[in-house]
């Protein structure tokens, strides 16, 4: 396993996006706590949760409660393993999803996850979507006071523009240390603050980072080829195309750290691979 540098830590250049086990079509609890005990035998030491990867109608933090059992449960050390969640969004009994920046709503979300998570203080807090409602800087504001009060030690933001990237190091500083924007070969528009995060010294996490590896964009539109550049590469190096597609994301930038879901332990086994695939230039050439 290579590691990256996220902030103060020192994490696995793949980590494991633990939503899968908490929304619709969520595994039980054995095949749950399996799979993160996969991610971790695999050397993954980075878990991204949120309080609101819950199923409509359940309860916020389901997934927190999940993560904290599956560590407990593990049968080896977990002291190295940082796990970052979220506070600023939630479902709807329909499927939906929420949004809500008040700082008020953010400071008790980030208390209920410390309770759950059942530590004194997050390794790494992040706010899940800037609410439209509420100026940036109020929501970005309670974070730091959190910090200030020894509940969190860093701060993240995700699904955020390079405009807000630089609002949140302004009001933040030092205490901001990544961005989770969604990225993967089919969506790439968070190229700019990709790129606007490996200036900064700022980690970026792509999340969903395996959309669009069933076709590339060398194909064109209507193409009748059914392998994509990732399936063909995949074929000759003897391994997956969702290896390929992470080793491809981590090639882009030191700054970036892949953080693919997950509801089987074979799947984050074979997730974890990638991280020691290093593609050639010639293969780089290849992919779109």
């Amino acid at each position: 396993m290579r590691y990256r540098t996220l902030g103060p830590y020192e994490v696995s250049a793949i980590g494991y996006g633990a939503m899968p086990l908490s929304i619709e079509g969520r595994p039980d609890e054995a095949r749950a706590r399996a799979t993160v005990h996969a991610a971790l035998d695999a050397g993954v030491n980075l878990i991204d949760t949120a309080d609101s990867y819950y199923a409509p109608g359940g309860e916020p933090g389901h997934n927190e409660l999940l993560i904290a059992r599956a560590l407990a449960s593990y049968g080896g050390a977990t002291d190295h393993v940082l796990v970052a969640t979220k506070g600023g969004r939630g479902r709807t009994d329909d499927g939906g999803w929420t949004v809500n920046g008040d700082p008020g709503h953010l400071r008790r979300a980030a208390e209920a996850s410390l309770k759950r998570l059942g530590v004194e203080t997050i390794g790494l807090y992040q706010l899940h979507k800037p609410d439209p409602g509420v100026p940036f800087a109020e929501s970005l504001g309670v974070l730091g006071e959190l910090a200030a009060e020894g509940k969190i030690r860093t701060v993240g933001v995700s699904n955020v523009s390079a405009a807000e990237i630089h609002e949140a190091r302004s009001v933040l500083g030092g205490l901001l240390v990544c961005v989770q924007n969604r990225f993967s070969p089919a969506v790439r528009d968070s190229e700019p603050e990709l790129r606007l995060c490996a200036e900064l010294g700022l980690a970026f996490l792509p999340w969903s980072p395996l959309g669009g590896i069933s076709r590339s964009a060398l194909d064109g539109p209507g193409s009748p080829a059914p392998e994509s550049a990732f399936h063909t590469v995949a074929r000759n190096r003897g391994v997956s195309p969702q290896q390929v597609a992470l080793a491809w994301v981590l090639a882009l930038s030191p700054a970036v750290i892949a953080i693919p879901g997950a509801s089987r332990p074979e799947s984050i086994r074979d997730s974890a691979g990638a991280a020691d695939l290093v593609l050639s230039e010639e293969e780089l050439a290849l992919l779109p």
